[in-house]
C-alpha cells in the first residue's frame, strides 16, 4: 500500500500528462494547415466531341447580294426604293433620265410601221406585176402582141417582186434598230435580279448617278440582299482545315444571341490559305444553316463563330477538360486529400474530355487548378 506522499505525486503526474496530452492535440489541431477550399467536378457519363472552331470571328452573310448600278452613267429621275424596303424581282429600283431613248424607241417603232406599208405595196404592185406577165404570155401565144412585149411585163414583174424583198429586208433592218433602241433605254432603268431587300441606297433624285470606271470602284447605287439564304463564313486554322469536310454538322453561335446555338452544316471549304495575318493563316469555311426557319431574324453581317463537330461519342465516362493538367494528369480529391492520379484520354474539346481509363463514374476532380497551394497532398474540401 502506497504512502499518502506516493500517491500525491502519482496523481499529479497523470494531472501532468493529461495536461501535456490535451496540449498537443491542441496544438495539432490549432497549428496544422486548415483544407482548403476547391472546385470539384464529377466523373459521369455524357456526350464527347471532337471539334474545331474559327480562330476569328466569322460573319454572317447573304447567298446572293448585288451591288447594283445602271450600265450608263445619268441623272437619277426616279428613285422607287429605300433603304429596308423588300422587293420582287425583277422589279423597277431606279430610273435615269432618258426621255431621249424613248423617243429614239418610237421612232424606231413607227420605222417598223413605215416599212411594213412600203412591202405591203411593194408586194402588191409585185403582184399585179406578175398577173400583167401572165395576160401578155397568153396573148402572145394567140399572135397578139409581140414577144418584145412580153419580155418588157416579164421584167417589170421580176423588179416588182425584187421591189417586194427589199421591203421585207427594210422590216427586218427596223426591227433590229428597235431592238437596239430598247436595248439602249433598258441601260437606263435598274431592275432587281432577284427578290430580297434593299440595304442600301447611294443617291437622290436629281443626282448623277456614275458607274465605275475599269479599275476604279465607287459605291452601287444600290445595295440588294437575298435575306432568304444566310450562311456563316469562318475563318479556320490552317492546321485544323485538314480535318473538315463538307457535310460536317457545326454549332454557329452569334454575340447578338447568347446562350443561343443554330443547327449548322459545312458546305464549303475555300481551296487556298488566307495570308491575312503572316502569323495565323486560315481556311475560309461556309456553315450554311440547316434550319432556315430559325435564321429569317438574323441580319447579314452579324458576327459568328463556328464550331465544327469532327466526330462524337454517345454515354462515355468525362470530365471538364479545365481539370486535365501536365501529361494527362487529374487532382482527384478523395478521403479530404488531393491525390495525383494519370489518366487515359479519348475525343476531347474545350468543354468535356472523354476518360478511357483511370477514373470511375462518380470521382471528384478539381478543376480550380489555377488556385494557389492547390496540388498533391493537399487537404481539401470541396466547395
Amino acid at each position: 500500500m502506497l504512502n499518502p506522499s506516493l500517491r500525491r505525486w502519482s496523481w499529479r503526474l497523470a494531472v501532468l500528462a493529461t495536461l501535456g496530452a490535451g496540449g498537443y492535440f491542441a496544438w495539432q489541431h490549432y497549428a496544422r494547415p486548415k483544407p482548403i477550399d476547391v472546385n470539384v467536378a464529377k466523373a459521369s457519363l455524357g456526350r464527347v466531341e471532337a471539334t474545331v472552331a474559327n480562330t476569328r470571328a466569322g460573319t454572317v452573310k447573304a447567298c446572293r447580294r448585288a451591288k447594283l448600278a445602271p450600265q450608263g452613267g445619268g441623272q437619277i429621275a426616279h428613285l422607287l426604293v429605300r433603304e429596308g424596303d423588300r422587293v420582287k424581282a425583277g422589279q423597277v429600283l431606279l430610273e435615269l433620265w432618258n426621255v431621249d431613248l424613248a423617243a429614239q424607241a418610237r421612232q424606231a417603232e413607227e420605222q417598223i410601221l413605215t416599212a411594213r406599208a412600203h412591202r405591203a405595196e411593194a408586194c402588191a404592185a409585185a403582184r399585179a406585176a406578175r398577173r400583167e406577165g401572165g395576160r401578155q404570155e397568153k396573148l402572145a401565144a394567140q399572135g397578139f402582141v409581140s414577144a418584145a412585149k412580153v419580155d418588157a411585163a416579164v421584167s417589170e414583174a421580176e423588179v416588182k417582186e425584187a421591189g417586194c424583198h427589199a421591203a421585207e429586208a427594210d422590216i427586218a433592218t427596223a426591227v433590229a434598230r428597235l431592238e437596239t433602241a430598247r436595248a439602249t433605254l433598258s441601260r437606263s432603268v435598274l431592275r432587281a435580279p432577284f427578290a430580297g431587300i434593299v440595304a442600301e441606297v447611294t443617291g437622290e433624285q436629281g443626282e448623277y448617278s456614275t458607274p465605275s470606271p475599269p479599275g476604279i470602284p465607287t459605291p452601287p447605287a444600290i445595295d440588294l440582299i437575298d435575306d432568304a439564304c444566310l450562311y456563316v463564313t469562318a475563318p479556320i486554322d490552317e492546321v485544323d482545315a485538314p480535318k473538315i469536310r463538307v457535310g460536317l454538322s457545326a454549332r454557329i453561335a452569334l454575340d447578338a444571341f447568347p446562350g443561343r446555338h443554330f443547327a449548322g452544316q459545312v458546305k464549303r471549304i475555300a481551296p487556298y490559305v488566307l495570308e491575312v495575318e503572316k502569323q495565323a493563316r486560315t481556311v475560309e469555311v461556309e456553315v450554311a444553316f440547316t434550319q432556315p426557319s430559325e435564321a429569317k431574324t438574323l441580319l447579314v453581317g452579324y458576327s459568328a463563330d463556328a464550331e465544327i463537330i469532327l466526330q462524337a461519342r454517345e454515354k462515355v465516362l468525362r470530365i471538364p477538360t479545365q481539370a486535365l493538367f501536365g501529361n494527362h494528369k487529374v487532382l482527384l480529391l478523395k478521403d479530404g486529400v488531393l491525390n495525383e492520379r494519370e489518366v487515359g484520354t479519348g475525343l476531347a474539346n474545350w468543354q468535356h474530355t472523354e476518360i478511357t481509363q483511370g477514373l470511375n463514374a462518380g470521382d471528384q476532380v478539381v478543376v480550380s487548378l489555377e488556385k494557389e497551394g492547390v496540388k498533391a497532398g493537399v487537404r481539401a474540401v470541396a466547395k
